[in-house]
């Protein structure tokens, strides 16, 4: 699985963001919005499921288990405090991917083995996309919790092109990003950008 420029769309974030962030190169979609119902949610992931499968793009599906299965979506992203990471992999089955938020060296300690896919490790710098945010953890603590993983890293929480470089020196998998690309007037241009600074580096 390619985890190397992973978008998280943001509440409200329409079908033609997504579409843009696809034929920048974008390698996973994760549709999350804390806002919309879990009818239009999965209505959305039905929409956007065809144009994801052509890119070879998996569609991951943040927080909601519900969606996620009634949508036919790729997988499921989970943060600490969604529910028991054995009981929704057993939900979603072997063949779908779970990813789970990581912020500390304890939690990725806690986890159950051969539950989660992919971890997404974060914030690594303060961002905006989520004000409740942890505390940043810097690129030297997400070096040590990248290099204890025993699954691919992605680091999230302000991270952008100034950072793949280091990203990709520590072994992590990729960088997960919102605004880096949602904030951009050209979003299919910033995707394409960190795909090439990725694949550069």
């Amino acid at each position: 699985m390619n985890l190397s420029v992973y978008f998280v769309t943001p509440d409200g974030a329409d079908d033609g963001l997504v579409l843009a962030a696809l034929r920048g190169g974008a390698s996973v979609i994760q549709l999350r919005d804390k806002t919309a119902s879990d009818a239009a949610m999965t209505a959305q992931a039905r929409r956007l499921l065809p144009a994801c499968r052509a890119a070879g793009v998996p569609l991951i599906v943040n927080d909601r288990l519900s969606v996620a299965l009634h949508s036919g979506a790729d997988g499921l992203h989970v943060g600490q405090g969604d529910g028991d990471i054995r009981t929704l992999r057993a939900a979603l089955g072997p063949e779908r991917i779970l990813g789970l938020s990581i912020e500390t060296a304890a939690q990725l300690a806690a986890m159950p083995a051969d539950t989660v896919d992919y971890i997404g490790v974060g914030p690594v710098h303060a961002t905006a996309t989520k004000p409740d945010h942890a505390a940043p953890l810097g690129l030297t603590a997400l070096a040590r919790i990248v290099a204890a993983s025993p699954c691919p890293a992605v680091a999230i929480g302000g991270v952008g092109l100034a950072d793949v470089p280091a990203l990709r020196q520590m072994g992590a998998a990729g960088l997960a990003v919102v605004s880096a690309i949602a904030g951009d007037a050209n979003p299919e241009a910033a995707t394409r950008r960190l795909v090439d600074a990725w694949s550069a580096a």
